[in-house]
């Protein structure tokens, strides 16, 4: 199936009747608190399963960042498949741990007291684990830009902050020399080396200071 951006795919607090996998876009994790505001959780990407096999609902609900191609399954023949196949079982398990790891990252973001370095962890993992997703992140010769998925105000529930606070963190890491704002929606990394001292992890990058582009591949297939 093919959702459009801002579609809704699956609805909090309710068991949807199918699993799927992500072919292409990306999905983000919503859930509303009781008194109403609104947290995204997290990432959905190609590759990435959701549905919960064998078990209730989900205790949030997914809707489309961007155009995306999900291949859905019937939960009830999928799980028999599952019985059956250990092949399949250790895909699906293989797909809990990838979501276990996923939400280690980002607790370790959210963890950072500073806005700014809360983004930047951000846009390290576009560049690393998100990097396989079509059209967000553009190499180029001694150039590297990242398309943002996510609007500003997204990010903002993401990461936990306002608005205006992720403006100024973006505006201060331009200032710093670290990446150049091309639009709302577009940022050019000038030193990938810098993002990666301000949150204290370590990557093996070129002469260029970008990460190497085979270390990219290897994190995004982690």
């Amino acid at each position: 199936m093919l959702f459009q951006s801002g579609q809704t795919v699956t609805i909090a607090d309710e068991k949807p009747p199918f699993v799927g996998f992500v072919l292409s876009g990306i999905l983000r994790m919503e859930k509303v608190l009781a008194d109403g505001s609104r947290h995204i959780v997290g990432l959905l990407v190609s590759g990435d399963m959701f549905g919960r096999v064998f078990d209730g609902p989900m205790p949030y609900g997914i809707e489309a960042a961007t155009g995306s191609r999900i291949i859905l399954f019937r939960r009830g023949p999928f799980e028999d498949l599952v019985r059956h196949s250990s092949e399949l079982d250790r895909l699906v398990i293989h797909e809990i741990l990838n979501e276990i790891d996923r939400a280690r990252d980002w607790m370790i973001i959210l963890g950072y007291t500073r806005v700014q370095t809360r983004i930047c962890g951000f846009l390290v993992l576009l560049c690393t684990r998100y990097r396989v997703v079509s059209d967000v992140v553009l190499e180029r010769d001694d150039s590297l830009t990242v398309h943002l998925p996510i609007t500003r105000q997204d990010m903002a529930y993401l990461l936990g902050t306002r608005t205006e606070s992720i403006s100024r963190a973006l505006h201060a890491l331009q200032d710093l020399g670290y990446i150049r704002i091309v639009r709302s929606d577009l940022i050019s990394i000038v030193n990938f080396a810098a993002l990666t001292d301000e949150i204290g992890e370590e990557y093996p990058t070129g002469a260029s200071g970008f990460p190497q582009l085979r270390h990219w591949k290897d994190r995004a297939r982690e």
